[in-house]
């Protein structure tokens, strides 16, 4: 089923996961055995993240398997080392998988940019070329604090709004804690014009590691409150765990309560946590 589809339908909230390729084949039935933990929440769909190190042939498996479990899939795709030819094959090999959308993403600039084609730069090019190209619905990235590398949160929008006219269905956030920040940006995102649905990502909190890693790597504010529930955890990885499954779990009871169309869970390839989320709240 298409993004569009999957979030006109009013009434209860819509749930997706996201999975990454595990490196190895251990790792990888242990994905499957927590897949198989959450199909009773009958997901909208897994989102597989592109193969770790670009690794094409290893997502390409892991979708037939996903499928194969009955679950639908939703592959994506980073583009800024890609060329137009390959992102043209790339179409054909989801199109023989029954593959009807994506998530659409440019990618991380590696340090020497000679390695990168110039067919992309950005994503909504890769939005554009793949609504020229095939019938893919298309999700694209939202940053609630704005993205790393833009000045502000206008700014970030702005390129958002360039995604949208491109041909985007859904809009997936990165993951927040403070949900003022992700109601702040639809009004913001409705003010551009920008009228597709917006689905909080929500990553359940593991440990401080975990933690120190995201926010050095994107725009993420912590909540004083939650930032001293941190340190107090931080050496007592099951207390941690507790602790970040009650508070993520007021955090989607607020977003239900604002009527949010879905709730794309960030599993990190556990279902513990997000299990335990889904029973709190649904």
């Amino acid at each position: 089923m298409k993004l569009r589809e999957i979030y006109k339908n009013t009434g209860n909230v819509k749930i997706s996961f996201e999975v990454f390729p595990p490196k190895d084949e251990e790792k990888t039935q242990n994905l499957f055995d927590e897949l198989e933990i959450l199909k009773k929440f009958n997901p909208s769909f897994v989102s597989l993240t592109w193969g770790a190190g670009g690794n094409e042939n290893k997502s390409t498996e892991l979708v037939k398997e996903i499928k194969n479990i009955g679950l639908d899939v939703t592959p994506h795709f980073t583009c800024v080392c890609s060329t137009k030819e390959f992102v043209k094959s790339h179409i054909e090999k989801l199109k023989d998988l029954n593959i009807d959308k994506i998530l659409a993403l440019r990618g991380d600039i590696p340090e020497d940019k000679s390695l990168c084609s110039k067919d992309f730069r950005y994503a909504n090019e890769l939005v554009e070329f793949l609504k020229s190209k095939s019938e893919l619905s298309v999700g694209v990235a939202g940053y609630p604090e704005g993205h790393i590398e833009t000045e502000t949160i206008e700014e970030d929008i702005k390129n958002l709004k360039k995604k949208v006219d491109a041909g985007a269905d859904a809009i997936f956030t990165q993951l927040f804690f403070y949900n003022d920040k992700f109601f702040r940006y639809c009004e913001l995102v409705e003010k551009q014009g920008i009228n597709i649905p917006v689905i909080p990502g929500i990553m359940p909190i593991l440990s401080k590691k975990q933690i120190d890693k995201m926010t050095a790597l994107a725009r993420i504010t912590i909540p004083n409150r939650l930032l001293n529930m941190i340190e107090k955890y931080q050496d007592n990885n099951s207390d941690m765990q507790k602790m970040g499954i009650e508070y993520v779990s007021e955090q989607c009871e607020k977003l239900i309560q604002s009527e949010v169309s879905g709730l794309h869970f960030f599993t990190l390839n556990k279902s513990k946590s997000t299990k335990i989320i889904l029973e709190n709240i649904l």
